[in-house]
């Protein structure tokens, strides 16, 4: 009998700790720090939203949009076709027939419109394939399109992806890049009235 109380007061301990677990780890912990998250970061705890200059949210500064009018600069490659839904990458490989197809009508067509060769960035998915931003690199190739377009200059329009350009996380991480949704919107700012 004393063995059968003791293995309920085992059992019963158990489910008392788990308990207090589960509150604990799956309610109280998660909750404050989604309060925390509202607090001290309200922007990106809500998606990181971005508006347009008439207050309408046209998309997420963390991920990337297809913008194909040669008014705007184009971003990275997505093989989901920019659906945030469904993340990740097609994991072809370096030598798969259809990749390899799809760079070179992505290089043809990217010569063609901005009469240079394409940065890799332009042409490669990024492993999420909904990656926001390109390399400098990658948005100078477009200035000449994008101003001819807006009826602006090539400098003037180089000036504003200079101002667009994020330096490296901390000044050591990562590389120099320029966020594709936020550098239209401020096309639409700065050349509202080019073609």
């Amino acid at each position: 009998m004393s063995m059968l109380l003791s293995v309920l007061r085992e059992i019963t301990t158990g489910i008392r700790v788990s308990a207090l677990l589960l509150i604990l780890c799956g309610l109280a912990y998660p909750l404050l720090f989604t309060v925390m998250g509202g607090i001290f970061f309200p922007s990106q705890a809500n998606g990181s939203l971005v508006k347009n200059a008439q207050g309408q949210i046209v998309g997420s500064s963390l991920i990337g949009q297809k913008f194909s009018s040669e008014r705007y600069f184009q971003g990275r490659v997505s093989s989901l076709d920019y659906k945030a839904e469904a993340s990740g990458s097609p994991n072809y490989g370096p030598t798969n027939k259809a990749l390899l197809e799809r760079i070179r009508a992505d290089i043809s067509r990217l010569e063609q419109a901005n009469g240079a060769k394409p940065t890799a960035d332009l042409v490669t998915n990024s492993g999420s394939g909904l990656d926001p931003h390109i390399t400098p690199a990658g948005a100078r190739i477009q200035f000449a399109r994008v101003a001819r377009a807006r009826g602006a200059t090539p400098e003037q329009v180089q000036s504003l992806v200079e101002q667009y350009t994020e330096g490296r996380f901390w000044g050591i991480f990562g590389e120099p890049r320029v966020n594709v949704l936020l550098l239209n919107l401020a096309l639409d700012q700065s050349f509202a009235h080019g073609k």
